[in-house]
């Protein structure tokens, strides 16, 4: 586990009263209580969401849930939290898994004071491990190393966490999460919403299809594309599988060999995976609302029901809610921004 040290300068001291509000967390230990750095958003706390009485209280109730947390999308991760503790039936039983590659302690703070009782464990992501892997995108947030951390994620979680379920910090979840928790994965390693009327050859290069040996990779699989900012994942099975090594091989031949897809780290998932995931119900991630990851263009809601909205892609609701530009979409996510300004905050 990693320990980390503060920035003296920057250590507020809080009324011993409101120590009271914070559960112990076991990945980070916080002696003093400091206010989020001024190069972080400051956000408005939350309010305390509690269990219904017919919810359990034992290590078999809890929800994993696990995302990064980076200070670029900390407003979509705290939108993203909010949204599931409301429409939780027993908020109280979600369990937060962040990947975080920088300044932990801030960004602790910063979603602690957010949301006071939130059950949660912060676990440090080394960048290392996976920068000299990454072969350049056609987008460049693409390319961020926290971008891949969900390949690492078995690894990086402690080992009694058998299954988790991995959200981008871009949506908002309109549904009881434990409706998605409760999906049988059939003995997969991943549960997903599968498009298979997607052109799945689009996400390979012409060398990967001209390629004999390479075309050969989906042989015995009817292949699917699937988004990997929302999945169930057995992180048991990963681990005893050993697939963290499966993804690194085909990272390797995009970065050493020849250039196989244009994408971050979906590729490389698709090649291990795709065809031999549990299909879930599209509600569970109603994707793209973000746009194509050039030009980031509004697009409107895919028919049918809806349990998460996703903003995939450039566009980000947060960036276009501020620009004054939003999308009809973008409006979706606005009651779930907990967002203030600087002014607001010290005004209170």
């Amino acid at each position: 586990m990693v320990s980390w040290s503060f920035t003296t300068s920057r250590v507020v001291v809080v009324l011993l009263g409101l120590l009271s509000l914070f559960q112990p967390v076991t990945s980070i230990r916080l002696g003093l209580v400091r206010l989020p750095s001024s190069d972080l958003p400051l956000f408005r706390e939350a309010p305390a969401f509690r269990n219904g009485e017919e919810c359990g209280s034992t290590d078999a109730d809890r929800i994993n849930v696990a995302m990064t947390l980076d200070a670029n999308y900390l407003r979509g991760t705290m939108a993203a939290v909010l949204s599931m503790l409301q429409h939780s039936t027993c908020p109280e039983n979600l369990a937060f898994y962040f990947l975080s590659a920088h300044d932990a302690p801030e960004l602790f703070s910063s979603i602690k004071s957010t949301f006071p009782y939130l059950n949660m464990t912060i676990y440090h992501f080394n960048s290392d491990r996976v920068r000299g892997k990454i072969s350049k995108s056609i987008r460049q947030a693409l390319d961020q190393p926290l971008n891949y951390a969900r390949i690492y994620l078995a690894d990086t979680i402690p080992e009694n966490v058998k299954r988790v379920i991995y959200l981008d910090s871009d949506l908002v979840v309109v549904d009881d999460i434990a409706k998605l928790w409760g999906v049988d994965m059939e003995g997969k390693i991943v549960a997903a919403p599968e498009y298979c009327h997607a052109n799945f050859t689009l996400y390979f290069t012409k060398d990967f299809w001209s390629d004999p040996t390479l075309a050969k990779t989906f042989d015995g699989r009817k292949p699917c594309y699937f988004n990997t900012g929302v999945m169930i994942m057995d992180v048991e099975k990963w681990r005893r599988e050993k697939y963290t090594d499966k993804v690194e091989e085909w990272m390797a031949v995009q970065k050493q060999q020849k250039r196989i897809y244009h994408l971050g780290s979906l590729p490389p998932f698709l090649l291990v995976l795709a065809g031999n995931i549990k299909a879930v119900d599209h509600r569970w991630n109603q994707h793209g609302l973000g746009g194509d990851n050039l030009e980031g263009k509004c697009r409107s809601l895919h028919p049918g029901p809806i349990s998460l909205l996703h903003w995939s892609g450039k566009g980000k609701p947060w960036l276009r809610l501020d620009s004054r530009r939003p999308c009809i979409v973008d409006h979706l996510w606005a009651p779930y921004d907990l967002y203030r300004s600087s002014r607001h905050f010290f005004e209170e």
